[in-house]
C-alpha cells in the first residue's frame, strides 16, 4: 500500500512568546514519523500557525499531544490580538496531501477531537468536511462569540460542542475551544497596502471576499440595512468565490493588510485574488505594496501565479522551475515584508528527501563521483545527464526565439516548444538518480540470504524483478531523449537561425543518450529470465534506435545546408 500522508495546520493563540511558540510546536517531533515543516507567528495576531506532516495516526497523535501541550503553556483568559479566536489552539485542520481522501481524512479528524473531548476535558466543535451538520461547516459559525461568547455558546443546546464538556468550567476558562477539521489545502494569504485605515482595508477586503457586503439603504456605509422576507441582511456578493476577507491595522509593519483565506485554490488562486486586490485598491485611491504568505504554499500554486504573470508579460513559459518562482515572489511582492525563503515556505521543498541526489551535485564532483571505484553511476546516468543537457539546449533556442525582438507575435509558439522541452528535461533529470536506484536494487537482490530452498526462491525473484526495472529504466532514457529530439528539430527550422549550433549540439547529446542507454538496456535484458519480456523490449528499443541514427542524419544534412 501506498504510504498515505496528511499535514496538520494548528493555529495556536500565541505569537509572542518565542519559549512557549517553540516548546509547543516541537513537541510533535517526539512523534517518530512527523516532520514539522513551519512555525509562523505573528506579533500583532497573537497567534502562531505551525504545520507538520506525517502519515495519518502519528500525526493525530502529534496533534494531541500539541493541544495538550498548548493548553498547558496558554492561559485563554489573559489573551487578547487581532485575529477571531476561541481557543489554545484554536483550529486544528488535517489536510490529505498524498494517497488520502478528504472523506478518510474526516475520520481522523473525529477521531482526533473524541480524544481531546475525552482526555483533555476541552470542548470543541467540528467544522468542514469533518462538519456532523451544515450549520457547523462554516468557521466563523462555530467560532462566532470567539472566546468572550463561549459561556454563553456553551450551554445553548443549539451549539452544544461536538466533544468535551458543555460548560464553561475552570479548565474551560483557561483553554477556551478548539475546532478541528478535515479540509482542501488553504492559504492564508495577506496583500499589504499603502495605508493604516483599517475601514479602508476592510472595504476592499468586502469587494473582494465571497460574502460581500450588507447591503444598505442610501449610503453604503451609515444606512439601514436592507431585510431579506425572512429578516436577513441582504448581501452584495464580492468578486471571487471561495474567499473569505478582512481587514486589519498590523502594528508591527505599520501598515493595513487585507487578510485573506483562500479555501479553494481551484476556483480561486492567490494571483487572482492578488490581482483582483490590485484592482479594487486603485478603484480606491490605494496602493498594493506587497502580500504575505502565512506558513505553506503548494509548489503548482506558485507555478501558476508564475506563468499568470509571464503570460500577461508575453514571456516563454519554457523557463526552469527556480527562475518561475522567482518570478512569482516579485510579481506577488512576497518579499516586501520579509525574505521570502522558497526551501522554507513551499510544501514539496520541504519534504525532499535529504537522502543525497546525483542531480544535486556540483558538476565537477559528478564527475568525481563518476570516476571513483563504484559501479554507479555508470553508463546509464550519464545517458540520461547527457540527454536532459541536449534538450536543454533546444529549450534555450526556444527561448531565445520566444524573447526575440520583432517576433513577439510568434512567442506562444516557442513557448509551447520550451515548454516541452522543459519536461523532457526534468524526466531525464529524473532517471539519472533512476538508473543507479534500479543498479542499486539488482545489488540489493544479489545480497538477500540464500541458505534455504525459500530464501533461494525469494532471492531469485528480487533479482528478476531488479533486473527487469534496471532495463526499463534506460529503456525510459531511450524513449524520452528520442522523443526530445522534436524541440530541437523545430528550433534547427524555425528557431534563432544564429542559435542554429546550439540546436544541432543538442540533437548530438539527445543521439548520444539513445544509443548510450540502448547499451545498457542490452546489456541488463540478457539476464532476464522471462525471456518474452526481454525480447519485447529489445525489439522496441531497436526501433527508436533505428529512428534516432535517422533524425540525427537529416538534422545534420539540414544544417549543411544553412552553413
Amino acid at each position: 500500500m501506498q504510504q498515505q500522508l496528511i499535514e496538520c495546520v494548528p493555529n495556536i493563540s500565541e505569537g509572542r512568546d518565542s519559549v512557549k511558540i517553540n516548546s509547543i510546536a516541537n513537541i510533535v517531533e517526539t512523534v517518530e514519523g512527523v516532520k514539522l515543516l513551519d512555525i509562523d507567528p505573528g506579533k500583532a495576531t497573537n497567534r502562531t500557525v505551525i504545520t507538520f506532516v506525517g502519515e495519518p495516526e502519528p500525526v493525530i497523535e502529534a496533534a494531541f499531544l500539541l493541544i495538550k501541550k498548548a493548553s498547558e503553556l496558554i492561559d485563554m483568559s489573559k489573551h487578547s490580538g487581532e485575529h477571531p479566536r476561541f481557543g489554545a489552539t484554536d483550529v486544528c485542520p488535517l489536510v490529505p496531501i498524498r494517497n488520502i481522501s478528504l472523506e478518510e481524512t474526516a475520520v481522523f479528524a473525529h477521531k482526533l477531537g473524541e480524544r481531546v473531548g475525552k482526555e483533555l476535558g476541552i470542548p470543541g466543535y467540528f467544522y468542514e468536511n469533518a462538519a456532523k451538520e451544515e450549520k457547523r461547516k462554516n468557521l466563523a459559525s462555530c467560532r462566532s462569540g470567539e472566546y468572550e461568547g463561549l459561556p454563553k455558546k456553551l450551554s445553548d443546546p443549539d451549539w452544544k460542542p461536538d466533544f468535551g464538556p458543555a460548560e464553561f468550567n475552570e479548565l474551560v476558562s483557561k483553554t477556551g475551544a478548539t475546532a478541528i477539521s478535515a479540509r482542501d489545502f488553504l492559504i492564508a494569504y495577506n496583500v499589504n497596502l499603502n495605508t493604516t485605515s483599517t475601514r479602508r482595508a476592510n472595504a476592499i477586503a468586502f469587494d473582494i471576499r465571497e460574502a460581500g457586503r450588507v447591503k444598505r439603504e442610501g449610503n453604503p456605509i451609515t444606512g439601514k440595512k436592507v431585510l431579506d422576507k425572512n429578516g436577513e441582511p441582504v448581501r452584495i456578493p464580492g468578486k471571487l468565490k471561495a474567499v473569505k476577507g478582512i481587514g486589519w491595522y498590523i502594528e508591527e509593519y505599520g501598515i493595513a493588510q487585507i487578510s485573506y483565506n483562500l479555501t479553494n485554490i481551484s476556483i480561486t488562486s492567490m494571483h487572482v485574488a492578488f490581482d483582483e486586490t490590485c484592482k479594487a485598491a486603485e478603484e480606491r485611491g490605494l496602493r498594493v505594496t506587497g502580500s504575505e504568505l502565512i506558513g505553506l504554499i503548494p509548489l503548482q500554486a506558485m507555478l501558476d501565479a508564475a506563468d499568470y504573470f509571464l503570460i500577461k508579460q508575453q514571456r516563454s513559459l519554457g523557463i526552469a522551475e527556480s527562475e518561475k518562482i522567482k518570478i512569482a515572489i516579485k510579481s506577488l511582492g512576497l518579499d516586501d515584508l520579509k525574505p521570502f525563503n522558497m526551501k522554507e515556505k513551499i510544501i514539496e521543498y520541504m519534504l525532499d528527501s535529504e537522502e543525497k541526489k546525483l542531480i544535486d551535485l556540483k558538476l565537477n564532483d559528478f564527475a568525481d563521483e563518476t570516476a571513483g571505484e563504484s559501479m554507479a553511476p555508470g553508463g546509464g546516468s550519464i545517458s540520461a545527464y547527457v540527454g536532459s543537457l541536449g534538450v536543454a539546449l533546444g529549450t534555450m533556442v526556444a527561448n531565445l526565439s520566444a524573447h526575440k525582438a520583432g517576433w513577439d507575435d510568434k512567442w506562444e509558439t516557442y513557448s509551447k516548444w520550451a515548454e516541452k522541452g522543459q519536461a523532457y528535461m526534468s524526466k531525464l533529470l529524473f532517471l539519472v538518480d533512476e538508473d543507479t536506484n534500479a543498479f542499486n536494487k539488482i545489488i540489493d537482490g544479489f545480497r538477500m540470504p540464500q541458505g534455504s530452498d525459500e530464501e533461494k526462491a525469494t532471492r531469485a525473484e528480487a533479482i528478476e524483478t531488479a533486473t527487469k526495472y534496471a532495463t526499463e529504466i534506460p529503456f525510459q532514457v531511450m524513449e524520452t531523449a528520442h522523443d526530445s529530439m522534436e524541440v530541437m528539430q523545430a528550433m534547427l527550422k524555425e528557431g534563432l537561425q544564429t542559435s542554429l549550433s546550439d540546436a544541432g549540439v543538442g540533437v548530438l547529446c539527445a543521439r548520444a543518450a539513445v544509443i548510450g542507454a540502448y547499451f545498457n538496456v542490452r546489456i541488463n535484458a540478457k539476464d532476464i529470465k522471462d525471456r518474452k519480456f526481454a525480447l519485447e523490449i529489445l525489439d522496441k528499443a531497436k526501433k527508436i534506435y533505428k529512428s534516432t541514427l535517422q533524425i540525427e542524419s537529416e538534422a545534420i544534412a539540414y544544417i549543411d545546408t544553412r552553413m
